[in-house]
Formats: structure tokens, sequence, C-alpha cells
């Protein structure tokens, strides 16, 4: 994996087309994630460890630099952890459009 692979630049700098930020200051930092259905985002890092909370059921299949993949199904009004992840993509093979709320400690 090539060093430019392995650290993409954070999810809302990366990909302000998907991810927005929607709340910031000195400790925290809200983003608000939207896959429309059947898009990939670009690729892209979480630096810090983070807490999604899904804001309707979604289908997404994670696909690091080295080919692996990943499907995750979410379920509306859960959340789950995160780890600090160098570089990946997010497909959203569902039904429908997805949204999620990740929040991030600086």
């Amino acid at each position: 994996m090539s060093a430019a692979a392995q650290e993409s630049a954070p999810s809302y700098q990366a990909d302000a087309t998907t991810y927005k930020v929607i709340y910031e200051d000195q400790n925290f930092r809200v983003i608000a994630g939207t896959w429309k259905k059947g898009t990939t985002d670009k690729p892209h890092s979480h630096p810090v460890p983070f807490v999604v909370y899904a804001l309707n059921d979604c289908s997404l299949r994670l696909r690091n630099p080295d080919g692996t993949i990943h499907e995750t199904k979410s379920v509306a009004g859960t959340a789950f952890s995160g780890p600090i992840t160098p570089s990946h993509t997010a497909e959203n093979v569902g039904a429908s459009d997805c949204q999620a709320i990740f929040v991030e400690r600086k």
C-alpha cells in the first residue's frame, strides 16, 4: 500500500459532498454523513476514534486500499464506535439514502 493510500484526508475534507461539519469547538467535531443510494464516497480517513449515530437503516460496503471489503448494516437510532481509519471508501449498497452523524473528540 502506498503512503498516499495509507493516509487519506479526513472525511469532511476529502469529500464535502458526503460529509459536512455541522458543529465544531475546541473539544468536538460533529459531522453529518449522507450517502445517496448507489454512490461511493471518495477515499478518506478517520484520524481519531469516533462515534456514529445512524439516522436511518443503512447498508454500506467499506473498501480498504489493500482490497479488503467489510459490509456494515446500521439500524436507525443505534450508535456504535469506530477506530482510527487511515483510508477507505464507503459505498451505499442499500435500498435508500443513508444518513449518519459522526462525533469526533479532538
